[in-house]
């Protein structure tokens, strides 16, 4: 993939979890990439803070996607071992995902992701993540 913002922008378009959740790349180099998600009422636990899963699939993807701009043309990254490690509740108005490539290999690729929960400009590591992602043919 070539890393630039429109063509990484197309590839969340192209997975209609990140549409449904309203998950926005906003800057993207090879083997990093930005990610941001306005917070609504539906993406909170009862407890008023953003559900676990919700800033898990914004790292996962974040950080398949910051491997897939390393990635070889007519390959997929798929999300092989998942980690997270939340720190504390996510509250604010957006999370912002920082996700990068610690490692990029032939056939897998290691990663880590940082999510900020922002508020006022303001903004608080949430959760860290770490994933092991396999690299297949597309046509696999």
């Amino acid at each position: 993939m070539t890393p630039d913002l429109d063509t990484v922008r197309e590839f969340f378009r192209l997975s209609p979890f990140m549409v449904d959740l309203g998950v926005e790349p906003t800057a993207v180099s090879a083997g990093r990439i930005t990610t941001q998600l306005p917070l609504r009422q539906r993406h909170m636990q009862h407890t008023g803070q953003a559900h676990a899963g919700v800033m898990t699939a914004l790292a996962d993807h974040s950080m398949g996607a910051a491997a897939q701009t390393l990635a070889p043309e007519g390959h997929w990254v798929l999300t092989a071992e998942l980690k997270t490690s939340a720190l504390r509740p996510g509250r604010g108005e957006r999370l912002v995902c920082e996700a990068h490539v610690l490692k990029a290999g032939r056939r897998i690729s290691f990663t880590e992701a940082e999510v900020y929960a922002e508020q006022g400009g303001q903004r608080t590591l949430v959760m860290k993540a770490s994933a092991t992602m396999a690299i297949v043919a597309a046509d696999a």
